[in-house]
């Protein structure tokens, strides 16, 4: 069960696992629809269930041997629209997915974690690092990460994934995080403008995660239960403003490039060793590949950045309680 299943990196990772020879269940709001989730491209191997982390019925985990908890408020910026339910979805909903998990006897459980907590770093950050959470949404995968980790046992494999800052295209696309937001400022104004320089960040390819996830699944259980793995590559440890150049650079286009400061003080670089030695996890995917994909698929019109003037709208009604999520769903039609 892969819960978040229709989101950036969620809809990625479901056809992979499904080619793969897995049958999925995926556990989601569907905000933004699911046409490119559709059953009749996945025949009888994806089952899609509407649902939430908070309240689903528990009974919906009969006979899943993995589960990929991937639902959550994505971002920094959203999780601090409302911290007190982004708490409440990314620590407590998550905290019982695993609970429940492990109560109806699932293998494995992999938590998709964030290294956005270790907030701000002056040497290279390994899994051994003292965290810095410093926003709601690190915070709250962090109190996640706390609550999860210890359900790990002989019969639950518990593993947390902190992620780098994800990049590359997916059918469910978002222009929030950097490279992609870049690459469309680049596209439509031929001018990136960079807040925060100096500001360091690790980042990977959205291929690389679905790699890790499949590393991760068919990993012996013993290399990788109670275990945190930091997921990404040392050469994708960026500062913004070269970050910025490189793009430009892969691109082949002229463009401005635009360098300023900012009051955000997330800033590190981290190791990935301990994956690589764990299991023989590396990242195969670069930046250029990246920018060249999304930069291909916004000239063919094929993508477009209509998704990022949803977002907030989007996130008000993913803050709603229970009531009013039900409420939106007759409203729209998607019940």
């Amino acid at each position: 069960m892969i819960t978040g299943g229709a989101g950036y990196v969620g809809s990625v990772v479901i056809p992979q696992l499904i080619k793969d020879g897995h049958k999925v269940k995926c556990l989601d709001r569907f905000f933004f629809g699911k046409d490119y989730l559709s059953q009749d491209k996945f025949s009888k191997n994806l089952e899609l269930i509407q649902d939430d982390i908070r309240w689903f019925d528990s009974n919906i985990l009969d006979n899943v041997d993995v589960v990929l908890d991937l639902a959550a408020i994505s971002n920094d910026p959203a999780g601090d629209l409302n911290p007190e339910k982004t708490f409440e979805i990314n620590h407590l909903g998550r905290a019982r997915v695993a609970k429940l998990s492990k109560e109806k006897g699932v293998k494995k459980y992999i938590l998709a974690s964030s290294a956005s907590i270790y907030g701000q770093q002056e040497t290279i950050a390994n899994e051994e690092s003292e965290v810095k959470p410093l926003t709601a949404y690190s915070k709250a995968n962090r109190k996640a990460e706390m609550d999860n980790i210890p359900l790990n046992d002989e019969n639950f494999s518990v593993t947390a994934l902190r992620f780098s800052s994800v990049y590359g295209f997916s059918p469910r696309m978002r222009f929030d995080t950097a490279i992609n937001c870049m690459v469309l400022d680049l596209f439509k104004n031929k001018k990136i403008s960079v807040h925060g320089k100096s500001n360091k960040r690790p980042f990977v390819h959205i291929k690389d995660v679905v790699r890790s996830y499949q590393a991760v699944i068919n990993a012996p259980t013993e290399k990788i239960q109670g275990q945190i793995f930091n997921i990404g590559s040392e050469d994708q440890n960026f500062e913004m403003g070269i970050l910025a150049q490189e793009i430009v650079k892969h691109s082949g286009i002229d463009c401005e490039i635009e360098l300023s400061d900012t009051n955000d003080h997330r800033s590190y670089f981290a190791s990935f060793d301990k994956i690589k030695n764990a299991i023989g996890f590396t990242t195969q995917h670069s930046v250029s590949e990246g920018v060249k994909e999304i930069y291909d698929e916004l000239v063919s019109g094929r993508l477009t950045d209509t998704v990022k003037t949803r977002t907030v709208e989007w996130y008000k009604k993913l803050l709603s309680d229970q009531e009013l999520a039900k409420e939106y769903f007759i409203n729209e039609k998607i019940l």
